[in-house]
């Protein structure tokens, strides 16, 4: 979130919230998210260092804001200079590899340290059949390659990159009247999405399918919806996305679980707080309606941690992914999880950071034994610009995350130079 509330930015915070979460039942330590030995253990001194020069690079606005624009140029036309600094920067930072083969090395070097990689191919927005079906085939190879494995237990995807946008923003409006050609199209939609879950539970695999703008997520829940009925009566393999920094994503959880039990399947839920705030806020500012935005960041925080408690309520019903940078979020989830006295290997209960960010969250959380895994994008450098400049903005505008990460790297290397 931007501006709103007060993020945590320093470790005396992080080990204040530890304290408050105190021990668990069985008398082991609380989880310390100050703890950088543990967040860092898989990274050489020289690793380490290029990470601190990085968020330091990152932490300045300007380049930011220069390097989104050549971005979304490189989008459009070759910069092959901007591309190889790219793949070498930021890129190396943030994602698994250009290739699923090119991403078998982070995805080992994660299961080294008891974390695994949930893989996501970073195609998005695509326009024509060509597309959507090269995706489709892609996300098929992803569940092939990631059931060889065992430490890629889910692949994750974006409806916009099998799916037409103007499409689903049809679908999604309160009176859609599609014509013959569009219900064709909308029934390729179908297949693709299915294809995808059918070939995920007969591997073995699960899959996330992404939360995306409002104006197209009615036609994604519907989606989704359809998916988990059709294949979660035994095991949970698809799960939906709920973006807790709408106001309406708490009520919706507990409606999907209402539809779920009556309709017979295990629900599976992927908590975020959300990427599309400021473009939300401006839609609804410029079309005059009521902004589907919280007000700030504390009713987001509300609304996500009451929306993790309520799904290890129902946890034998609910399959839940908390995918958060939020140390009080991780916290409260592990701390619902001992108070429960529940597994902390539950295959319904999980935790899930980006690849590249909240590493004193993600391996402190592994270290202690808990599921976790990191979210890995992977593509060719053009394809995951979008979702790079992302990362940078959301960053530099949202929250003291990228001061935090810097803080602990510099906390690391100054315990290694002692």
């Amino acid at each position: 979130m931007k501006k709103e509330g007060k993020p945590v930015k320093s470790l005396e915070q992080l080990e204040k919230i530890a304290k408050a979460f105190g021990a668990s039942p069985g008398g082991e330590p609380a989880l310390d998210f100050s703890n950088t030995q543990i967040a860092f253990a898989g990274k050489s001194d020289e690793e380490l260092l290029k990470t601190q020069w990085l968020f330091k690079m990152m932490n300045n606005r300007h380049l930011v804001n220069i390097g989104s624009k050549l971005g979304l140029l490189g989008t459009k036309i070759p910069l092959p200079f901007f591309e190889a600094t790219v793949k070498s920067t930021i890129f190396k930072q943030f994602c698994g590899g250009t290739t699923l083969l090119e991403s078998l090395p982070a995805i080992e070097h994660l299961h080294e340290l008891n974390v695994d990689s949930v893989l996501d191919y970073g195609a998005e927005a695509k326009e024509n059949e060509e597309d959507f079906n090269r995706t489709m085939n892609e996300n098929l190879r992803a569940i092939d390659f990631a059931a060889t494995l065992g430490s890629v237990p889910v692949i994750s995807t974006k409806i916009t990159g099998l799916a037409r946008f103007e499409l689903l923003e049809k679908i999604s409006s309160s009176n859609p009247a599609l014509s013959a050609e569009e219900k064709g199209e909308f029934k390729n939609v179908l297949k693709r999405i299915d294809a995808i879950c059918h070939h995920a539970n007969e591997m073995g695999m699960s899959v996330f399918i992404d939360a995306e703008e409002t104006w197209i997520q009615p036609a994604i829940d519907l989606l989704a919806n359809r998916m988990m009925k059709r294949y979660n009566k035994e095991k949970v393999v698809v799960f939906n996305t709920f973006q807790m920094y709408r106001t309406d994503r708490l009520a919706y959880i507990a409606e999907s679980f209402d539809l779920a039990k009556e309709q017979g399947y295990l629900l599976g839920a992927k908590l975020v707080r959300g990427a599309y705030m400021e473009k939300e806020r401006k839609r609804a500012e410029e079309m005059g309606y009521p902004s589907p935005i919280q007000p700030n960041k504390a009713a987001t925080d509300h609304d996500f941690n009451l929306g993790i408690q309520f799904c290890i309520e129902n946890f034998e019903q609910i399959a839940v992914c908390c995918a958060s940078h939020n140390a009080e979020s991780n916290l409260q989830m592990a701390a619902l999880i001992s108070k429960k006295n529940l597994p902390k290997n539950h295959p319904h209960l999980q935790f899930c950071q980006l690849l590249g960010m909240s590493d004193n969250i993600t391996f402190n959380l592994a270290a202690a034994g808990y599921n976790v895994a990191k979210y890995m994008v992977y593509g060719q450098v053009k394809e995951v610009i979008p979702y790079l400049i992302r990362r940078t903005q959301e960053n530099t505008s949202m929250t003291g995350d990228l001061s935090r990460e810097l803080t602990l790297v510099m906390k690391e290397v100054k315990r290694r130079s002692i």
